[in-house]
């Protein structure tokens, strides 16, 4: 069976949108999930699924986590190949950039942002702020913080669409427990 790896959006952040990591793998196998394992308690889960397909897997672990948490979970899948590839992109373009890069975010999409976004973000000039948009993945570069960050407050970013961020140490992390195929 395939193997997958499953980033859920906004849990955790407050009184209303708890979902813990138990109450993930339960929905994860009600799911039609197996060999479930999460990561840290911001939603990151592998696991195996007879779906061939990632919108197939995406769109049932949703109405699971749904039906679970009470409250929608907007849900981004990869297979372990497509995660280890978008990992080491994020690597390359880790160990390419100019300057210091005090952080490094990954914005993580279920689909790829409409060409003319792509096109706006990257035209986008902020001192200490770079972002490539690659398929489903936005990298963000930042020499400061990212609730300081002009480039992720503006319009032509939120236009790429609502995806899930995290940093590269925990795509790192992920790809390096889960993604050995």
């Amino acid at each position: 069976m395939p193997t997958y790896v499953a980033f859920l959006r906004a849990i955790n952040l407050g009184a209303t949108r708890k979902f813990p990591k138990d109450a993930i793998r339960s929905a994860t196998e009600a799911a039609g999930g197996s060999d479930v394992e999460t990561y840290i308690n911001t939603g990151n889960v592998r696991l195996t699924h007879s779906a061939r397909s990632v919108a197939k897997v995406q769109a049932a672990l949703e109405r699971a986590y749904a039906a679970e948490a009470g409250f929608e979970v907007p849900t981004i899948v990869f297979t372990t190949r497509d995660l280890a590839t978008l990992t080491a992109r994020g690597d390359d373009l880790h160990d390419s950039h100019e300057g210091e890069v005090g952080n490094h975010y990954v914005t993580l999409y279920a689909t790829a942002p409409p060409a003319a976004a792509i096109e706006a973000a990257h035209a986008l000039e902020h001192d200490g702020e770079a972002v490539v948009v690659d398929g489903r993945a936005a990298y963000v570069l930042l020499d400061g913080d990212i609730h300081t960050s002009r480039l992720l407050a503006s319009k032509e970013f939120k236009a790429l669409g609502q995806g899930t961020a995290r940093t590269i140490k925990v795509l790192r992390t992920v790809t390096e427990k889960w993604c050995r195929d």
